[in-house]
Order: structure tokens, then C-alpha cells, then sequence
């Protein structure tokens, strides 16, 4: 098996460069508020969300036992 490097993509971006010049070069525009980043429509109902968290938790207790 090859070490980790050899399945790792080369970016092309300086070594040390800010992270604002990457943004910067991406596009990608700072979250100024949460409201942003909510999407009370990703659930069709409270049951839908309240069985994905379930899982969720359940999921991340798996290793623990």
C-alpha cells in the first residue's frame, strides 16, 4: 500500500498562502449570519428530523460500546 501522500491531489496554491487570498481566489464570500446558513425546508416534518438525529446519535455511540 502507497503512503497517504501518493493519493493526495497536488493543489496549485503557495505553500503559505492567507487564507482570505484563497477565499479571495475561490469566491467564497464570509457567513455574516446564521440565517445564512439555515434551510427550514430541508425537513418535510419534525418526525423526518427528529429520526435523522436519532440516527445520527446512534451512529456516534456505535464505536463507543
Amino acid at each position: 500500500m502507497g503512503e497517504i501522500t501518493d493519493r493526495v491531489p497536488e493543489w496549485p496554491v503557495e505553500r503559505d498562502m492567507p487564507t482570505e487570498e484563497l477565499a479571495r481566489q475561490q469566491g467564497v464570500a464570509s457567513v455574516t449570519s446564521l440565517r445564512e446558513l439555515a434551510h427550514p425546508e430541508l425537513w418535510d416534518s419534525d418526525e423526518d428530523y427528529d429520526e435523522f438525529l436519532t440516527d445520527l446519535y446512534a451512529s456516534r455511540r456505535a464505536d463507543i460500546a
